[in-house]
């Protein structure tokens, strides 16, 4: 089991685990330290690194920003403080994660002709639809049938999302954290330019449970050409942690917990 899993999101997001339950489910789990990174919010410590009954927790986010070559990708920021910058365009991705949650559950209700019943609020994500889609007992779909024939990509109900530039979004994590990290890079549609970008971040989500065979060779090269950090975690969006993340020794080297950065 990792000593550290850095990449978990909870219900201040599209997790089903609720923050106050983290330390409990770690502890249960075999995990000493959590990164809490949710999609574009942050969250109510007083820290960038807080403890709680046991377990080490690192205030983080996920932010998803647009490249260049029209490919969006996220970025995962470590030992958060939120400048004024970062959180004006979390303020304004709230504001639209919203409008794409009303207009996308609106498709789906109409489409199928049923309510939902779901709350759109800040923090609102695809996972909530298509867990009242799963929940629904007249609808045919389960959760990943929800994102296979409704809401995914291409699907029928997809609204994409407003996001910052990757420029101006690394900006911000970089001004707000003390490690900024590119996510999960083998889950993109071209990896190779993904990681072409880190060579402005200070490191890359090596460890990642992607659910199939891969080559992690090319991120190991990003590694070694760009001189950075190994990072890594489960990107658990359910109660279970620690399925993937880094050593006692990988997590010291970032020293997260060390006054300023790394």
């Amino acid at each position: 089991m990792p000593y550290a899993d850095l990449h978990v999101h909870t219900t201040r997001s599209d997790g089903s685990l609720p923050l106050e339950a983290v330390p409990e489910v770690a502890r249960r789990d075999g995990v000493d330290v959590v990164a809490v990174t949710d999609h574009d919010r942050v969250q109510p410590f007083d820290s960038p690194v807080v403890e709680r009954d046991g377990v080490t927790l690192i205030h983080g986010i996920e932010l998803r920003v647009g490249t260049d070559a029209s490919q969006r990708i996220d970025l995962l920021g470590y030992g958060l403080e939120p400048s004024t910058e970062l959180e004006a365009i979390l303020e304004t991705i709230q504001e639209n994660r919203i409008e794409r949650g009303q207009a996308i559950v609106d498709c789906v209700e109409s489409r199928l002709g049923v309510d939902l019943g779901v709350t759109i609020d800040s923090g609102f994500g695809r996972p909530h639809i298509a867990r009242a889609i799963d929940a629904h007992p007249t609808i045919e779909y389960d959760y990943q049938g929800a994102f296979d024939h409704l809401i995914g990509s291409d699907c029928p109900c997809y609204v994409p999302r407003e996001v910052p530039s990757f420029e101006r979004g690394r900006a911000a994590l970089a001004e707000s954290c003390r490690l900024v990290s590119l996510a999960h890079p083998l889950r993109y549609r071209d990896p190779e330019q993904a990681l072409a970008l880190t060579s402005d971040l200070d490191a890359v989500e090596l460890q990642y449970p992607y659910g199939r065979d891969v080559d992690r060779t090319p991120v190991e090269r990003a590694l070694e050409r760009h001189e950075l950090l190994p990072t890594g975690g489960s990107d658990a969006h359910d109660e279970r942690l620690g399925i993937d993340g880094l050593s006692r020794g990988a997590y010291e080297r970032l020293e997260l917990t060390a006054d300023g950065t790394n």
